[in-house]
């Protein structure tokens, strides 16, 4: 029941953001015939413009520049009151009302201008405003009839006064406000006729026509029905998460941390794909949606990676405008996204990364674009898409938080882990010196068949290194830290104590080894392989003492080791390593027919013990494990040349 706590939280959480109220859409295609019965208008509703199409018609107006002048009343007035006495006021004034301006005319093609007198701005035909030379003959031709001989010319002047950063002002705000509509659809009109091919015209008019419909008046369904279906949306996705998880890797349901982890990567993004399409649904493609594989793939299966991803992106198959070109560019960057990171995860490289991701949401858009199925602005886009690729690399630090708040452990922190300097490691190399050596051991050894089966060699070797750190605490019961042994070949530790005893004392550093993990904060992976190196095996060497002392096998549980078996391939591969570094410094025969046999017989007897019950490892793999395993010693024990002994040519010399 625990483990179906979060996923219930998970449920309410994506059913409460869920739209509220139903909405009409249709499956349709341009290009394609109308599937469904003859759209008619139900009401009045403006057709939209296309972005491509605003974008042109902002493109148009801001192309027609109309200047603004300022009409200057106090030359005109000055200018005026000076003709007076010569009675050619009135002859001016009609000139100075007309406009005067430079001999240069009219700034730009415009066949339109404005005069700006006061607040307000009369619109003037460009062709009725004078320039100077023109207005001065006019008046000089005038003057000619009431006073000749009089200079008069100098009483016309420019008295509009060009203001360029006002016009430039007004024609950008004109370009901004362009109509959004291209005409109406009055009611009772025909949208769309059955069977019809569907035009770009009539597109745009259908999606006019739901725009309208769904923000004003809303789809008319039951409300106990709309949200019964909201309901088995919500269950949907869950459901998908839950076998998501059951199929994959079903040992996250056992660890909280993880668990919990991937549960709210989950919600977050999720409730992102439902949300975002509807508050703005024109920059849906700033939002890192690739983000969320890559906080999950610091932690993750890869298997288990995607389909988490994936169903997290199936609400904008439903909720985004263009819902299978949108899931389909966010589930492309995100799966290329998570292998290139592999390689480019440190530093500038992340910007590399970044880069590569942007390359492929781009390229999928621009194929989905190319076929009519995705629509918006190209170079809109690609600068959103862009900037959501830079969000990732902005974003990714956040797995360090994560780490430390549910106590993962990523591939970085698995670097710190196999850091053989840290301070439990350098305690157990100086309390039990015998124990490290063999954990390094171990660790090459398991290092060497995780990298041939594919597994993970990194966790590998951290498991390695920790698997028995118990061992400190009693360093001198264990053979590898003693420094001798007794006449009869037994262990000077173990000579007055029983069988018994003796195994309590061996078995006791996993729960020694789980208890320091745990003390020195650990993550539970890597307590995972102290619990699990030995599973559930017996301490054969003392239990075979206790048989032939005349003991019961009724009580083999007191030789037992109280772990659990292992369930990953890394800690599979951990079992038979530690088993054959340990027994392979009894061999005498360093024959490949000795290693052979000797590999064979340690696998065979963990599988007899039902010790890979649980295990993930394949057949296959098993395989490929006993093949390394035996070249590893065969190389780690190669013959040597023997080199003669030769005395020291000095000492001859001296004799």
């Amino acid at each position: 029941m625990k483990k179906f706590v979060p996923l219930i939280f998970v449920f309410f959480i994506i059913l409460l953001v869920l739209p509220r109220s139903a909405k009409l859409s249709y499956d349709y295609r341009k290009g394609a015939p109308w599937k469904y019965e003859t759209l008619i208008a139900p009401f009045d509703f403006p057709i939209l413009k296309t972005e491509d199409q605003l974008l042109e018609d902002r493109r148009q107006a801001s192309e027609v520049l109309v200047p603004y002048y300022k009409y200057l009343d106090d030359v005109a007035d000055r200018n005026i009151r000076a003709a007076e006495p010569l009675g050619l006021a009135s002859v001016l004034k009609s000139i100075y009302e007309k406009g005067v301006v430079g001999d240069d005319g009219i700034s730009g093609p415009s066949e339109v201008i404005y005069i700006l007198k006061g607040k307000r701005a009369f619109a003037q035909p460009a062709g009725e405003v004078l320039p100077l030379s023109e207005a001065r003959a006019a008046f000089a031709e005038a003057a000619l009839e009431v006073c000749p001989g009089e200079n008069v010319a100098d009483l016309v002047v420019p008295n509009l006064r060009y203001d360029k950063q006002l016009t430039e002002q007004l024609n950008t705000n004109a370009a901004e406000s362009v109509s959004p509509t291209s005409g109406y659809v009055s009611a009772g009109q025909y949208i769309v006729k059955q069977d019809e091919i569907v035009t770009a015209e009539i597109d745009q008019i259908i999606t006019s026509y739901l725009k309208e419909y769904n923000s004003s008046m809303g789809a008319t369904s039951s409300p106990f029905l709309f949200w019964l279906g909201n309901g088995i949306i919500a269950l949907l996705l869950v459901v998908f998460l839950f076998f998501a998880i059951r199929l994959v890797n079903p040992t996250v349901f056992s660890d909280n941390g993880k668990y919990l982890y991937l549960t709210l990567i989950f919600t977050v993004f999720t409730v992102l794909s439902i949300v975002f399409p509807r508050l703005h649904p024109d920059y849906l493609f700033v939002i890192p949606f690739v983000l969320c594989a890559l906080l999950l793939e610091a932690f993750f299966d890869d298997r288990l990676v995607v389909m988490t991803y994936a169903i997290s992106l199936l609400p904008l198959l439903f909720y985004a405008e263009g819902g299978r070109g949108v899931f389909t560019i966010f589930l492309s960057g995100g799966v290329i996204s998570m292998i290139t990171f592999k390689h480019f995860n440190k530093g500038w490289r992340q910007f590399l990364n970044a880069i590569i991701t942007f390359s492929v949401l781009f390229a999928v858009f621009l194929g989905f674009k190319f076929t009519d199925l995705s629509g918006g602005n190209l170079l809109r886009t690609a600068w959103m898409l862009l900037f959501s690729a830079f969000l990732c690399v902005a974003g990714y630090p956040l797995s360090y938080l994560f780490e430390k708040i549910f106590n993962l452990v990523s591939v970085y922190r698995l670097n710190e882990l196999c850091d053989t300097s840290s301070p439990i490691l350098r305690e157990l190399e100086q309390k039990a010196p015998g124990t490290f050596q063999h954990s390094l051991q171990v660790m090459n050894m398991a290092d060497a068949v995780a990298g041939a089966i594919g597994a993970n060699v990194q966790l590998v070797r951290a498991g390695a290194l920790y698997h028995d750190i118990g061992k400190m605490l009693n360093p001198m019961c264990f053979v590898e830290n003693e420094s001798m042994l007794s006449t009869d070949g037994t262990l000077r530790y173990h000579e007055d104590l029983s069988p018994q005893q003796s195994a309590r004392d061996i078995i006791k550093h996993i729960t020694d080894g789980d208890e320091l993990a745990q003390k020195h904060r650990l993550p539970s992976v890597i307590r995972a392989f102290i619990l699990s190196h030995h599973g559930t095996t017996v301490v054969e060497y003392f239990y075979d003492r206790f048989l032939k002392a005349g003991g019961s096998p009724a009580e083999i549980g007191e030789f037992t080791y109280p772990g659990v078996k292992p369930v990953t391939r890394e800690q599979t591969i951990l079992m038979l390593c530690d088993s054959i570094e340990a027994a392979s410094r009894s061999l005498k025969d360093y024959s490949p027919e000795s290693f052979d046999s000797f590999v064979e017989r340690i696998v065979e007897g963990k599988m007899e013990q039902g010790q890979f019950s649980d295990a993930e490892i394949s057949v296959k793999d098993l395989g490929i494990v006993k093949s390394t395993l035996k070249n590893y010693l065969a190389q780690m024990y190669h013959g040597r040349i023997a080199y003669p002994k030769r005395k020291n040519k000095l000492i001859g010399l001296l004799k």
